[in-house]
């Protein structure tokens, strides 16, 4: 078997193992190194593949590894095979490197949690859903695993499903993780509908085939190739939380933080950014698709990002930032640019994960307090948690040269060049935003007096189970970004662009159905990249004026701004209106109608009133049925002189 199959498989043997025999085990230890030990395991195998592949040239640096024959009948067959190249290699590294810090994380943070076997039971099915999705080699597979990383993050996302959670709606974590579940089903059937076209067409769901085939069926910009993209974009809004899908994700902030980790960093909320990718001479042949993506990339961008600056939930100020980078993602994508498109999925990964882990170091060092509004003062209680969040800080924020800034500002200059000037402005002050929401949530937890009970709770550094993955995502958010510096900085410090080279053969073909830009714009790039530079220390100073000294300042500002900071609160009301053009007609028609209607009165009509006539006519033939022979031998009389009646009158 080639090793590139083992990749799933050992997550799949812990999935087996912990979830079959946890309770057995009991040590909280040895269940830690059994699903931690099972990623570890994969991303091995996937260094040692990635180091392989550096001895080959571009072009052949890809493997396909058919495992077995998973259906087939008449026209239709579908393998388990993976599709080993640049673009699923570096999505795999993501996801088990990623997913081995945060399963060491959680040995931590789970420690005593009476369920600790289960949870890590679902993290290793996580992971084997994740790998599955990305490594296939087809679209049925990759649905296969898009369906499961969405059962695995709804058993995750309502793991204490008995804890009440404070959501638009919600009462209980398990109604957040059936909201996840229910919206991305939604954007699912647009996947499954592209594919059945797909298979129609092109009578196989092979991405190498399609993606050779589709330029000689359809011509670039049909309206086929429109609808297929389309549809398949409607998935990504929904497993990457865009609009208008994107309403699930703040709320999955329900489960325990090392899920957040996983779902909102590495793994499946980058799943649709990995789908146009890996379909990019689909989306690269429909104009008008792009420019969709481009606009919900942009505007998610946007409008999550000014959501994020009035959260005091620590963890939901990091889920709309979630929300607001992938949608820079996005945008990249859309404008053409699919290496700093996935360039950001990297960084981001790095010091989003750092972000989300370091909350969580904070919410367990606070004795499960969330709320930024009591805290402050932590940085010499937690160092440690407090130097490594400063880092993801500000890498997220895009200071120089931390990741974020490198692949940040690529989207921004592709934007600019592949889009307009709009675009880039746009994108501008969405990084403004971020860097504002992002300082003040720093200040407010780790900077300042301290405003929590000191009576009944006393913070603690995180335990080095907990730390250590800071540390090490910490130096990836500081130095992760130097794999793909721009080639206006490349050139000026004689550095490669690493990460383009490898995933050029990747969007080649893509890339050509897509307009060139050439001339000289080094000056031009200079200068958007310093002005957005000042942009994000610019959001940096002025929450630094405003929340140094705790909230006071700010709460005066939100007096004097009430209109614009209670549409902020509320989030533009865009679950009130879910609920009311949406949610509220459903259930209208659904109790009124199907139920007290169509299933009272016309279901259960048909059904009691089929029993009552047959109940009726029981009664009827029941009172013949009187015990007195005379009168069954009066009755067979009448039969038998019937019968003989009815046979000479018929012939």
């Amino acid at each position: 078997m080639n090793s590139a199959a083992l990749i799933p498989l050992f997550p799949l043997l812990g999935f087996l193992v912990i979830g079959l025999f946890g309770k057995q085990l009991k040590s909280e230890r040895l269940i830690g190194i059994i699903g931690s030990g099972a990623i570890l395991a994969s991303f091995a195998i996937a260094v040692s593949i990635f180091f392989s592949f550096l001895g080959m040239p571009g072009e052949e640096r890809s493997m396909h590894v058919p495992v077995y024959t998973w259906i087939s009948t008449g026209a239709f067959t579908v393998n388990i095979a993976y599709q080993v190249d640049q673009l699923s290699l570096l999505f795999t590294l993501i996801i088990t490197g990623i997913g081995f810090l945060i399963h060491v994380y959680s040995i931590g943070y789970m420690h005593g949690d009476k369920s600790f076997s289960r949870f890590f039971a679902y993290l290793n099915l996580f992971v084997f859903m994740m790998l599955n999705l990305v490594l296939a080699d087809n679209f049925l597979l990759t649905f296969l695993g898009w369906e499961g990383v969405g059962l695995a993050s709804y058993l995750l996302i309502g793991f204490w499903y008995e804890r009440k959670f404070e959501g638009t709606g919600i009462v209980y974590t398990g109604d957040a993780a059936k909201k996840a579940f229910i919206v991305n089903r939604i954007g699912d059937f647009g996947v499954l509908i592209a594919m059945f076209i797909l298979f129609n067409t092109f009578g196989t769901l092979s991405y190498s085939e399609i993606a050779a085939q589709a330029p000689t069926v359809w011509a670039p910009g049909t309206a086929m190739v429109s609808v297929v993209t389309l549809l398949l974009f409607l998935g990504c809004t929904g497993k990457s939380a865009q609009i208008p899908l994107g309403i699930w994700l703040p709320d999955a902030m329900a489960g325990p933080t090392p899920v957040s980790a996983l779902i909102h960093a590495a793994t499946m909320v980058t799943s649709g950014i990995f789908l146009i990718a890996r379909n990019n001479v689909l989306f690269a042949m429909s104009p008008s698709t792009m420019a969709v993506v481009t606009g919900i990339g942009i505007t998610t961008a946007l409008i999550a990002g000014t959501i994020g600056i009035v959260q005091n939930d620590i963890k939901k100020v990091l889920a709309y930032s979630t929300v607001s980078q992938l949608g820079f993602m996005f945008t990249a994508l859309g404008v053409g640019a699919f290496t700093a498109g996935v360039f950001h999925v990297m960084t981001h990964a790095f010091f989003k994960a750092l972000l989300f882990l370091g909350s969580g170091s904070v919410i367990h060092g606070m004795h499960e307090q969330q709320d930024i509004q009591k805290m402050g003062g932590l940085k010499k209680y937690m160092p440690t948690t407090y130097k490594t969040f400063l880092i993801g800080t500000l890498a997220i924020s895009g200071i120089p040269f931390f990741s974020g800034f490198f692949s940040k500002d690529e989207i921004l200059w592709m934007g600019f060049l592949n889009g307009s000037p709009i675009l880039w402005g746009v994108g501008a002050v969405a990084a403004f935003t971020t860097a504002f929401y992002m300082w003040r949530l720093t200040s407010l937890t780790f900077l300042g007096e301290e405003r929590f009970d000191h009576h009944h709770v006393h913070p603690h550094e995180s335990p080095a189970t907990m730390t250590i993955p800071l540390i090490v995502l910490a130096v990836l958010s500081a130095f992760g970004g130097f794999l793909g510096v721009p080639h206006v900085i490349g050139h000026a410090l004689h550095i490669p662009n690493l990460l383009e080279g490898w995933l050029d053969p990747i969007f080649e073909r893509g890339m050509s159905f897509l307009p060139k830009h050439v001339g000289d714009h080094a000056m031009l790039e200079w200068g958007l990249m310093g002005a957005s530079t000042v942009i994000a220390i610019a959001g940096i100073m002025l929450a630094k004026s405003i929340y140094s000294k705790g909230t006071e300042r700010a709460e005066g500002i939100a007096a004097r701004m009430k209109g614009i900071y209670t549409l902020l609160w509320n989030k533009y009301y865009v679950d009130e209106v879910y609920n009311f053009a949406v949610i509220g007609p459903i259930l209208a028609v659904s109790r009124d109608f199907l139920w007290k209607i169509f299933d009272v009165k016309i279901i259960d009509g048909i059904v009691n009133g089929s029993a009552s006539t047959v109940g009726a006519g029981a009664a009827a033939l029941r009172k013949i049925q009187s015990g007195v022979a005379q009168n069954y031998a009066l009755l067979m009389m009448v039969g038998i002189i019937a019968f003989l009646a009815w046979v000479t009158l018929g012939r």
